[in-house]
């Protein structure tokens, strides 16, 4: 029988407005241009991507190369994540950041990306609230929408280090306010708050009965003996109204193994991992096998890549902090650099005079070979995302080509 995109009292959607009204990842899709004219033979050089250059430690590649040719590995296991996986989880989230867990609180899935969807699925209903500290990782806002929440933005710039106040975030809370989401180390600006903002927004959240969901990703990347301080370890009273969302990709650079985790009270943990079940079962078993190798593994080569993000973190933050009409403060955590070009806009470059950051990120990719992430996908226009996970030589040639571009820059 045929089928038809009408029905009796009009047309009917070929795609859902839900799903038609998702942003594409604004970073995925820098770092797919820039591949793709590269691919055309252009020199392009990309720091678009939040993805360590680093191999995948060794001896996790030979765990999976091991669980690839165990037979018990070829079928279905628990939604919820091979029991050693979790275990193995709730052990190194004690040795790393002081919380204390067992294997029932954990949650395996599919990357960090899915943890995020599956906490907002889990947590919200229509209308409810969550306050998104901006600049945003440009994933956080879709999951909320998608899950039938109501983002809020709370922003901070430059002149606080991009860390937002008590202060921003009493004046952001209504009565549908049912969530915040923290992530320090902050993607996209590197921001870490300390231990006293840490507490001081915990405990404002605990007061009003507000859920969090901190996004802990970055723990290991940070710099200049700054710690990134757990906020349920800091302020023990919320950690029953607290999800911890975690993953291999940027520690043990496994972006592409697509293993994440929520940790949680066990009633919403189990909830969720009734949702997993049927959105897609358990994540790839020789994928969990590398992961239970990279958290229970040594933490040498980790301490080594971050030893290298450091140089180039340096380097970076030198470097665009010379170019006229930048503003670069020194990020301590993740590996990326923010730095605010509002007045660099309006001026004009190579007869052109770019009125936004999208406009300006795409005069650089075409005039300097250049891509970079504009602010507007952070939420937070007249900024740029620099990511530092390039290899060094790439890093100073593509910011010396935007260096003199925007030099070029006249009133």
């Amino acid at each position: 029988m045929a089928t038809s995109d009408s029905t009796a009292t009009g047309p009917r959607r070929r795609v859902s407005a839900r799903i038609a009204g998702i942003t594409p990842s604004a970073t995925l899709a820098v770092d797919a241009k820039a591949r793709a004219l590269k691919a055309e033979g252009r020199p392009v050089i990309g720091f678009g991507a939040g993805q360590p250059d680093f191999p995948t430690p060794e001896h996790v590649v030979e765990a999976a190369a091991a669980a690839v040719r165990d037979r018990s590995n070829h079928g279905y296991t628990a939604a919820a994540g091979l029991p050693e996986l979790r275990e193995a989880i709730a052990a190194k989230t004690l040795r790393d950041s002081g919380f204390s867990c067992d294997a029932s609180q954990v949650l395996v899935t599919n990357g960090g990306k899915q943890a995020v969807y599956s906490a907002f699925a889990t947590l919200l209903d229509p209308g409810d609230e969550v306050l998104l500290l901006a600049p945003y990782w440009t994933t956080y806002p879709e999951s909320i929408t998608l899950a039938g929440g109501v983002p809020v933005q709370v922003t901070a710039d430059e002149s606080t280090g991009y860390r937002v106040t008590v202060e921003q975030l009493e004046a952001a809370r209504t009565d549908r306010t049912k969530v915040l989401l923290f992530n320090s180390p902050s993607n996209p600006t590197g921001a870490v708050y300390s231990r006293d903002q840490v507490e001081a927004i915990g405990k404002w959240a605990a007061e009003h009965g507000i859920w969090v969901v901190t996004d802990e990703i970055y723990e290991h990347l940070v710099y200049d003996g700054v710690k990134a301080e757990s906020l349920p370890v800091v302020v023990p009273e919320i950690a029953d109204r607290t999800l911890i969302l975690n993953g291999v990709a940027k520690t043990y650079s496994m972006t592409g193994w697509r293993v994440g985790w929520m940790i949680g009270p066990r009633d919403v943990i189990k909830a969720a991992a009734s949702y997993q079940s049927h959105l897609c079962g358990n994540v790839a078993n020789v994928s969990q096998r590398a992961a239970l190798a990279a958290v229970s593994g040594p933490m040498d080569v980790v301490e080594e890549m971050r030893a290298a993000f450091d140089v180039r973190r340096k380097k970076i933050v030198s470097m665009l902090s010379e170019i006229p009409n930048v503003e670069c403060p020194t990020p301590e955590g993740a590996f990326y650099a923010y730095p605010s070009v509002k007045a660099v806009l309006g001026k004009k470059i190579r007869g052109q005079r770019p009125t936004d950051t999208l406009e300006l990120a795409d005069l650089i990719l075409r005039e300097a070979e250049v891509a970079v992430v504009p602010g507007e996908a952070f939420g937070t226009p007249g900024y740029f995302r620099f990511s530092y996970a390039l290899a060094e030589e790439d890093l100073v040639e593509g910011v010396t080509r935007v260096a003199n571009l925007l030099s070029e820059a006249k009133d």
